[in-house]
C-alpha cells in the first residue's frame, strides 16, 4: 500500500489495509479507474499502527469508507461505490 494522497483534493475516501495485504493492494488499484472519473483522493491507513484501529477491524481489511461509512469491505464493489458518489455529488 502507498502512502496517502496529498493532492487538495476535496473528496477524500479512506482505505483501511495493511502494508502486507494482497486485497488491499488490490482494492487500491481497482479504485483507480473510479478515482479518474470522479476525482477523489484515497487516505490509505494501515490498522497495525495503531491499536484501536487493529482491534476495531481485525481481519476485516480492506475496508473502505467515507465520512464514516463503510461502503465495502474485502473487494471492491464498483457499482456500489459509483452510485455513492453520484449519490453524495
Amino acid at each position: 500500500m502507498r502512502p496517502p494522497d496529498t493532492d487538495g483534493v476535496t473528496l477524500r475516501l479512506t482505505l483501511y489495509g495493511r502494508s502486507y495485504c494482497h486485497l488491499c493492494d488490490e482494492m487500491l488499484a481497482a479504485l483507480g479507474p473510479l478515482r479518474g472519473e470522479f476525482g477523489f483522493a484515497v487516505d490509505v491507513v494501515d490498522v497495525d499502527s495503531d491499536a484501536a484501529l487493529e482491534q476495531r477491524f481485525g481481519a476485516l481489511v480492506p475496508v473502505l469508507m467515507h465520512a464514516g461509512t463503510e461502503l465495502c469491505h474485502y473487494h471492491l464493489d464498483a457499482g456500489k461505490i459509483r452510485a455513492y458518489l453520484v449519490k453524495i455529488r
